[in-house]
């Protein structure tokens, strides 16, 4: 227990800070905090899929796609109050989850990343298929907005209920079949481990992070979920985000998740030629300096220092 008291004062911290910013914010910046917090679960639930089982996703975009358009819709329809619309997003994004895992059995390395990478480019553009329903190229409006200080409290509530499960998961048996899954195959069935069906099961559980925070993205985007903003650009941050919070690790996520939350925003101040296209130049050197400076994500920093304070 001894070795886990950095950890769990790291955790405290953090719960912490995050509870008194919202009282030394101004709202804007409230409103980018929560951003984190969104991909803060959307990151995590990647981490889960590429980290721990080794499957490659550029797709996790389309899961929080279902997970927005099935908060916006029901709130439009129905008037269904926004929590139980995470769930529901939860909920359906874990069996699509589990349905898209399916066929992934069959593939692995760049043709499973894509078949995901299909995935991500095909689900926004169900929304113009069936624009009766889903709003076509104008999107869907929820009848339910929320102020920057609630969608702080719900992202960052459903980041450490979120946080807590899967470290549930990944520390007992299911968490050591995915990393069996991940170091050997072979080894794994050897050891009595059913692939097909863990493998599954990790597609199903990251599906459903990526919903929540789908369901969380749209809130943020005052109830409107329209094609254009889940394309696949945001899958490329989500797996930029797990990449930067290193993969196979739960303790490097936060740092993703400002990473991909916080650098589009903060590199759009910085002055480049052609300021148009500026924000995306700052962001992909970004991207190169830190994989160069820190291969392993910030996880594997964590690690050395570790390694250096017991020396």
């Amino acid at each position: 227990m001894r070795h886990r008291l950095p950890e769990l004062g790291s955790l405290l911290a953090v719960a912490v800070l995050l509870s008194v910013l919202p009282f030394t914010l101004s709202d804007y910046n409230i409103s980018l905090v929560a951003q984190v917090g969104i991909f803060f679960v959307a990151v995590l639930g990647l981490n889960i899929l590429t980290g721990y089982t080794g499957q490659i996703s550029i797709g996790h975009g389309a899961f929080m796609a279902i997970g927005g358009y099935t908060t916006a819709v029901m709130s439009r329809d129905h008037d269904t109050n926004l929590v139980v619309t995470m769930l529901m997003a939860f909920a359906i994004c874990f069996v699509v989850g589990l349905l898209v895992g399916l066929p992934a059995l069959r593939l692995s390395g760049v043709y499973l990343a894509l078949a995901t990478f299909a995935l991500a480019v095909s689900v926004p553009q169900l929304p113009l298929k069936w624009s009766k329903f889903l709003g076509g190229s104008g999107g869907v409006q929820s009848h339910r907005t929320v102020t920057h200080l609630w969608l702080y409290g719900a992202a960052w509530i459903a980041s450490a209920i979120l946080f807590a499960l899967a470290w549930l998961i990944l520390r007992g048996r299911i968490g050591r079949a995915f990393r069996a899954a991940r170091d050997s195959e072979i080894a794994a069935v050897a050891s009595g481990i059913e692939l097909p069906i863990y493998k599954t099961l990790a597609f199903g559980i990251s599906a459903a992070y990526a919903g929540v925070a789908g369901a969380l993205f749209v809130m943020g985007t005052n109830g409107f979920a329209q094609p254009s903003e889940f394309g696949v650009f945001l899958s490329l941050q989500l797996l930029v985000g797990a990449a930067v919070a290193g993969l196979g690790s739960l303790w490097g996520i936060l740092a993703g998740a400002a990473f991909v939350g916080l650098l589009p925003t903060v590199s759009g101040s910085v002055p480049v030629i052609g300021s148009a296209h500026g924000r995306n130049v700052v962001f992909g050197a970004a991207v190169i300096l830190v994989m160069l400076l820190l291969p392993e994500g910030f996880a594997g920093l964590l690690t050395r220092l570790r390694r250096l304070a017991r020396a």
